[in-house]
């Protein structure tokens, strides 16, 4: 509901149906039968019986009486077929009294208005599919494994069709270690989310094997070649408590960033890799140290790719953010969400971060 006056009474804009609030409409209002038929309705002269069923209360009607209203026009929003709502004008100032010409101009202000509407719900109704597809796909809850405490984020895309393909995950395996994926299929909308869930159930599926993480990545580059012509990035992790370090193969991603005692924080180096899909490039495992108490930080480009800045700029941004100990995982997330994604930034984010501890006995 919206509401506008020109050269208006204020007893007008009083008198009319407060928009952000539940507005009812009784069955003998004028707009309710401009609704229900789907016609016109213009009184051209409006009488004290008329201002009643204009108004929503016997206190509103004294309220368009006292403005000197003295003309009415509804015309329905249609969009497709179906009535949207109503298009409820009033007359005061102007003498002259609602006309044919009047409804001519008034149909087709309605007209173009209720396509506005219905794209509108239907841009909202894909964006929320999609994020219903994405959310449902994605752990609520990434478990707590063995020697890792972990936290994680999920932000949508601001724009209807930008929501869809970055996932994280969290897979216990065998002997205490955890696998850490972090992954961006690329695309929007619902087949990019659909994508997304089919990778996820195979990274799970793969990871029971217990592959070394490049092998792992050159079977979800053969199945990703296969789910028509879709490409990803991703990064695999596997913590070994015990051993104290992570292998870690990347497919176009991203590094992942480490945080450790008496150091800066940093991005590692890792070979890029190429995204899955692309096929025919055998992927490398690299093995880095993870004490207890270093920090794991693993994102998607939705968090510090902007179309303003130098992505280098925006990753030490990152790890400048990074540089301050005592922090908790979920205030680590907090405030990298805060700080890094723009509101003009039309990607959605995936976060995961993991803290090393001590494995028990």
């Amino acid at each position: 509901l919206a509401v506008r006056g020109v050269d208006a009474a204020a007893e007008v804009l009083a008198a009319a149906d407060p928009p952000g609030r539940v507005a009812r409409y009784a069955p003998d209002r004028l707009i309710t039968e401009c609704v229900r038929t789907g016609l016109p309705v213009m009184v051209p002269q409006t009488k004290d019986e008329d201002l009643a069923r204009i108004a929503r209360s016997p206190e509103a009607a004294a309220l368009l009486a006292r403005a000197g209203v003295h003309s009415y026009l509804a015309v329905p929003l249609i969009a497709r077929g179906e009535v949207l709502g109503a298009l409820d004008l009033t007359r005061t100032s102007n003498p002259l009294p609602f006309d044919e010409d009047d409804l001519l101009l008034a149909r087709e202000l309605a007209s173009r208005a209720a396509v506005q509407i219905d794209n509108a719900r239907w841009y909202q109704n894909a964006r929320d599919t999609a994020l219903t597809l994405q959310r449902s796909l994605l752990p609520s809850h990434p478990p707590v494994t063995g020697g890792l405490e972990v936290a994680s984020r999920y932000q949508p895309a601001g724009a209807t069709s930008e929501v869809g393909g970055d996932w994280f995950d969290v897979i216990p395996l065998e002997d205490d270690r955890t696998a850490l994926v972090v992954g961006d299929v690329m695309g929007s909308g619902i087949p990019a989310a659909a994508t997304m869930g089919r990778l996820r159930t195979a990274t799970h599926t793969l990871a029971s094997l217990g592959l070394d993480p490049a092998v792992l990545l050159e079977h979800l580059d053969r199945i990703t070649s296969g789910l028509d012509q879709a490409i990803a990035t991703c990064v695999y992790v596997v913590h070994d408590p015990r051993e104290r370090r992570c292998t870690i193969a990347n497919a176009g991603h991203l590094p992942p960033a480490r945080v450790r005692a008496g150091h800066a924080p940093e991005l590692l180096d890792l070979p890029t890799g190429v995204p899955l899909g692309v096929g025919g490039v055998p992927f490398s495992t690299t093995t880095v140290e993870l004490e207890p108490g270093d920090l794991l930080v693993l994102y998607t480009d939705g968090l510090v790719e902007t179309r303003r800045h130098p992505l280098d700029e925006r990753l030490d941004r990152l790890l400048a953010l990074l540089d301050h100990p005592g922090h908790s995982l979920e205030e680590i997330c907090d405030l990298l969400l805060r700080t890094l994604h723009e509101p003009d930034n039309f990607d959605d984010v995936a976060l995961l971060i993991a803290r090393a501890t001590t494995p028990g006995p």
